[in-house]
């Protein structure tokens, strides 16, 4: 069974399986933030493959002011790039909604 996942951030690439060899629905890089974009690295739990990393940058991208998310399942670290800073309870509401949990915002 294959699933086809696009991402926000990636939304002209499209990828196979999110069981690829590289465990990642994606590639690349996030994006370079626009001018007097706020960017905030966040800790997650639970994630352990491409479908993980597509739930959370999902639900994430829903948040108003949100431009890009990039979910990185072997770190656990969610990188969110938006229009000013996000309500820490929003994010981890968005979290919990895609099955996981936040531990925090990264230091």
């Amino acid at each position: 069974m294959s699933a086809q996942t696009e991402l926000p951030q990636a939304a002209s690439e499209t990828t196979g399986s999110c069981c690829s060899p590289s465990g990642s629905c994606h590639g690349g890089g996030a994006a370079e933030a626009p001018q007097g974009a706020v960017t905030t690295v966040y800790e997650v739990t639970g994630m352990t493959c491409g479908h993980c990393e597509g739930a959370v940058s999902s639900e994430i991208s829903e948040i108003a002011g949100v431009g890009s998310v990039e979910a990185v399942a072997a770190t656990g670290l969610v990188t969110v790039v938006s229009a000013a800073p996000l309500d820490e309870e929003a994010v981890r509401a968005a979290v919990d909604e895609a099955g996981y949990e936040l531990v925090g915002v990264k230091a």
